[in-house]
């Protein structure tokens, strides 16, 4: 028994080798016989909504996640009535149409759903209902002829691992209180040989911050963000140099890279009345040109080499302009990009960034996010898998940054959801045995 890949993965590499089993298996073993939908709640303790798929043969489970900073690109979470309606309408209009189809056909099983919502941004049956499903009906259909959901999804050449980005301090919107402007402060050990060295060294970081931030503020009382982060009294210049010579420092005694990265979360400081970036703790509004100017002064002085959404969400010709400025860095977009493909689209045409934030419920179905994945692949852009702030104990984008090929995970270090993650890959790690290796990740 090989393993189910997209129909379009099967014609573009008919050379690989894929699932060889009879149409009369096929169509007996992962049969749609119930979707079950439930209220759950996220690390917030917000409302959100988990789905059951049973196939005649397996199951499988998935929960939706929710962003603090959305990008307003983003397909709507639920309908109007909330979750309630969401297990509404999964009750009364999808479970009708989706159960009796057979799960390993993903791509028909996402379209479907898109057919029944009837509109551009799910706003009829939730993009959070649809991802829910789409991803339960991947694992169910993975459980179905024994496989893990990594092998199901990629085949037999989905044995690379990506490397783990932490957010190791919070500010803006993931921070409560005197805090930085700037939302993350990132790890990333691209130098490691293997996911558990990597994870490893995120930890040790974030477990050296602790103790320099004590130094910095002496009322620091070890507070955390909702992905686990520090949050300080510090400005975003002491928090950069903290974490630059911590990187450095435990790089050192580890012996390999350890970088390091900000996500600026700029949408989120962008004023349209005042056609500026408010700084609320640096008391600074900085217009467009300051803010390129401000960027562009960080990076040349400590080096990052990833920086996420350092301008806001409508400006591609500035993300073109300071991708074109930067070398051997990793200028991401999230709100940006949103995870679709005609936003990735218009980037590609004029050069804006180099990497892309993967968040699947930001466009709604796995086959959706494979289609940008691949899009940003041909164009030489990384596509980092990701996790949301306001998450759940769900593992599965563990197996889909192996399955799609990502090179970077973003998944915070030391919070009970994003140890659900990293812990899901250290088993896959120890699971590939000798197949496992890092991913290839050139810093640009």
């Amino acid at each position: 028994m090989k393993c189910y890949v997209f129909t379009k993965r099967l014609k573009k590499e008919k050379k690989q080798e894929t699932i060889t089993r009879s149409e009369k298996e096929k169509d007996m073993s992962a049969v749609i016989e119930d979707i079950i939908a439930r209220k759950v709640f996220n690390i917030r303790g917000q409302e959100t909504i988990e789905i059951d798929v049973t196939t005649n043969s397996g199951f499988g489970r998935a929960s939706a996640p929710a962003g603090e900073s959305r990008g307003k690109a983003e397909v709507t979470y639920y309908p109007q009535g909330g979750v309630d309606q969401a297990i509404k309408k999964v009750e009364e209009l999808i479970a009708p149409e989706i159960v009796g189809l057979n799960a390993d056909s993903q791509e028909e099983i996402d379209r479907t759903l898109h057919e029944i919502d009837g509109s551009k941004d799910f706003k009829v049956i939730g993009g959070n209902t649809s991802f829910a499903i789409s991803l339960a009906n991947a694992e169910a259909a993975a459980n179905s002829y024994g496989l893990l959901l990594f092998q199901f999804l990629g085949g037999q050449v989905a044995h690379e691992l990506p490397y783990p980005l932490g957010n190791a301090i919070s500010g803006g919107k993931h921070a409560l209180g005197k805090s930085p402007d700037i939302q993350e402060f990132l790890v990333i050990p691209y130098g490691a040989e293997s996911f558990l060295e990597a994870a490893e060294a995120n930890a040790l970081i974030h477990q050296r911050i602790g103790v320099f931030l004590k130094k910095k503020d002496k009322l620091f009382g070890g507070g955390k963000s909702d992905e686990g982060a520090w949050i300080a009294n510090i400005g975003n210049l002491d928090a950069l140099e903290i974490l630059a010579n911590t990187c450095a420092e435990v790089g050192n005694e580890l012996g390999f890279e350890c970088g390091f990265g900000l996500d600026i979360a700029a949408s989120t400081m962008w004023s349209e009345k005042e056609e500026a970036y408010v700084y609320h703790k640096e008391g600074k509004k900085r217009d467009s040109s300051e803010q390129m100017g401000f960027v562009l002064g960080l990076i040349k002085k400590y080096h990052p080499v990833y920086v996420e959404d350092p301008l806001h969400e409508k400006d591609f010709e500035g993300f073109a302009e300071l991708t074109k400025k930067v070398k051997n860095c990793l200028i991401t977009g999230d709100d940006l990009f949103a995870t679709n493909v005609e936003r990735l689209n218009h980037g590609i045409k004029i050069g804006a960034a180099n990497a892309l934030i993967i968040k699947v419920n930001q466009v709604g179905t796995l086959t959706d996010a494979w289609e940008t994945i691949e899009l940003a692949k041909r164009n030489n852009y990384i596509p980092v898998m990701s996790h949301r702030s306001g998450d759940t104990c769900d593992w599965h984008i563990a197996h889909l940054a192996i399955a799609f090929k990502c090179p970077i995970i973003k998944t915070g270090i030391v919070e009970g959801a994003r140890i659900a993650k990293i812990n899901e890959l250290i088993r896959i790690e120890q699971f590939l045995e000798e197949r496992a290796k890092m991913a290839e990740l050139k810093i640009v």
